[in-house]
Order: structure tokens, then C-alpha cells, then sequence
């Protein structure tokens, strides 16, 4: 008897394989893998994102020109990362801004200043993130890390066509 009741008790506290997902299994993503293996190569300019601040001051310059237009507002994406649990590091292109100053809906990208005045990366190059509390508004200037489930589908706003979304669970401050 009392080994049943151990068994009922381990069967209830072990999760199975139909529990919700657990950290160890978000994927951890990077740009390239947003692209299908058989689709055209990206421009020049949209190959690495960047990640060095000293060209802010070049990014910020360009805000006084007008906007570029998207190349590839409808690049194929990966259909198989539809459902997952990631994690992507990227920067924040906000479209919805709280009073609080909370920027709650956004474009993620792999590079400070797209979707600004510079040309906007391809649709398989931009997640669409909504998110319950948001990031300052005032942090933007700084890369960030998110996490949530994936989803595989084309969004539209006036600064591109975003070929993926996200709900995010988690948003932080990207560190090398």
C-alpha cells in the first residue's frame, strides 16, 4: 500500500510530457534561423544585426529624412518555429506607448534603427511582440532579449509587415 501511494504521489507531482512548456525547452534563436534554408539571400546591409552602439549617433541622424520603404514585406518564413517557446535577442521598434511611458506593442529586429529611416529588414527579419507590462520607453536605446511562444504569421503596421509574433513572457536587457 504504502508503495502505490508513493507511485499516485510522484505521478502527480512529475510532470508529463503533455505539461506546458518548461524553460530548458525554449529555443534559443538567432536571426538567420528566421529565414528558410531555400529563400533569397538578404541584402547586404541586413546580413549581420548589429549590436554596437557607436553607430547610434548614424542611426539617429537618418530620423530626419523620410521612411524607406520595406524591400521584402513578405519573405518567406520558417513554418516549423510555429508554436515554439524562444528566446531571441534583438532591439525595439515601438507602436504602442502606455501613458506610463511603457512601450507594450512593438517590432523586435535584429538591428538598432529599423524600421526608422533606414530601409526596414524583410518580414522574416521582424517579430511583431505584444506585451502585458511593456519596457520603458526610455530603454530602447539598448538591445533586449524575449521570450515567448512563437507564432507564424504576417502583421502589418505603418513601419512593416512583420512575418512572425510573439506574446512575451519575458522581456530583459540583452548582455553578451
Amino acid at each position: 500500500m504504502r508503495h502505490l501511494l508513493l507511485a499516485l504521489l510522484l505521478a502527480i507531482a512529475i510532470p508529463t510530457g503533455s505539461a506546458p512548456a518548461l524553460a530548458d525547452n525554449i529555443r534559443e534563436l538567432t536571426w538567420s534561423e528566421l529565414i528558410p534554408a531555400d529563400a533569397p539571400p538578404l541584402p547586404p546591409q541586413q546580413q549581420m544585426p548589429i549590436h554596437d552602439l557607436t553607430q547610434l549617433a548614424d542611426a539617429l541622424a537618418a530620423e530626419s529624412g523620410p521612411a524607406a520603404q520595406q524591400s521584402m514585406p513578405d519573405a518567406p518564413v520558417v513554418e516549423e518555429l510555429d508554436g515554439q517557446q524562444i528566446k531571441l535577442p534583438g532591439y525595439i521598434v515601438p507602436l504602442d506607448v502606455t501613458e506610463e511611458g511603457r512601450v507594450t506593442e512593438f517590432l523586435f529586429v535584429p538591428y538598432f534603427g529599423a524600421c526608422i529611416h533606414v530601409p526596414p529588414p524583410p518580414s522574416n527579419q521582424i517579430v511583431h511582440v505584444t506585451a502585458e507590462l511593456g519596457v520603458l520607453l526610455d530603454a530602447l536605446y539598448q538591445p533586449f532579449w524575449i521570450e515567448g511562444p512563437l507564432k507564424v504569421g504576417s502583421r502589418s503596421s505603418e513601419m512593416g509587415t512583420a512575418g512572425y509574433q510573439v506574446a512575451a513572457d519575458k522581456i530583459y536587457p540583452y548582455e553578451m
